[in-house]
């Protein structure tokens, strides 16, 4: 969370009502935030604008699906195409591709079956 004192209130709030750990950005690190406010962007485009949640559960279950697809299943650009945390089996060469999907399909990937 930013040090801005805009966000004392907000981050006393954050310790009092709820279990979440509150991280302080390191100081003079202007450029910290954008890597978060770029995967907030992501995750809002591709995932939360396209759903309609019905409670907490269903947006909690929402976001856990699309942390395991960006970080295992998505290639990234700024990575060479890779993934984040590839599995075992990315190294396979031969086999039919085949698609997968999570939450109902809103989310496809690629990957190599196996022979």
């Amino acid at each position: 969370m930013d040090r801005d004192t805009s966000f004392i209130a907000l981050r006393e709030s954050l310790q009092q009502n709820t279990d979440t750990e509150i991280v302080l950005l390191p100081p003079k690190s202007p450029n910290l935030n954008a890597y978060m406010e770029r995967w907030f962007r992501s995750l809002k485009s591709e995932c939360l604008h396209r759903m309609v949640f019905f409670g907490q559960r269903s947006l909690e279950n929402a976001v856990r699906e699309y942390v395991r697809h960006y970080h295992g299943e998505r290639n990234h650009q700024g990575l060479g195409n890779e993934l984040i945390e590839p599995e075992d089996d990315t190294q396979i060469v031969a086999g039919t591709i085949e698609c997968g999907e999570r939450l109902g399909g809103m989310l496809k990937f690629y990957h190599r079956g196996t022979a």
